[in-house]
């Protein structure tokens, strides 16, 4: 092996001039610019969950109501109470002859977008669905109010 042929590979090498990273300033720099974006847009982000929550919400309304009409077409009554929303999806003994179901799936375990169950009540002016909203209470206001077909 020639010893001129070990300087020519060792030439051939890149040379670095000490500028090949990011410097901790720089990094720096750009985690905070990047939390203050993150600081400024998350709230404007958080709202518009809850608008959206709120608005998924009603057009579950919206779909159990029609369910509700079609099961009325079919069995010329209304769910009691005692059925809820589950006859929706189940039909029982007495409403097998006409039933023509399933009007809406899964209508029994159905949960508003914060997790809790729809609350069916047959009233005197007609049926009543209420989601209490993010509290699961009634009453309320923001994303705590109530959502209902009245």
């Amino acid at each position: 092996m020639r010893a001129g042929s070990y300087l020519s590979r060792r030439r051939l090498r890149p040379v670095t001039s000490g500028q090949d990273g990011f410097t901790l300033v720089e990094l720096l720099v750009v985690l905070a610019i990047i939390a203050l974006i993150a600081g400024l847009a998350a709230p404007q982000v958080l709202r518009y969950l809850g608008s959206a929550r709120s608005d998924a919400a009603q057009a579950q309304i919206r779909n159990i109501e029609s369910a509700l009409e079609l099961f009325y077409i079919d069995n010329l009554r209304r769910p009691t109470n005692e059925e809820g929303l589950a006859v929706l999806n189940e039909p029982t003994p007495e409403l097998q002859a006409r039933w023509n179901g399933p009007y809406l799936k899964n209508a029994g375990s159905l949960k508003d977008p914060w997790g809790n169950p729809y609350i069916y009540r047959v009233t005197d002016s007609g049926v009543e669905i209420i989601s209490y909203g993010r509290d699961a209470k009634a009453g309320g206001t923001g994303e705590d109010r109530d959502i209902s077909n009245r």
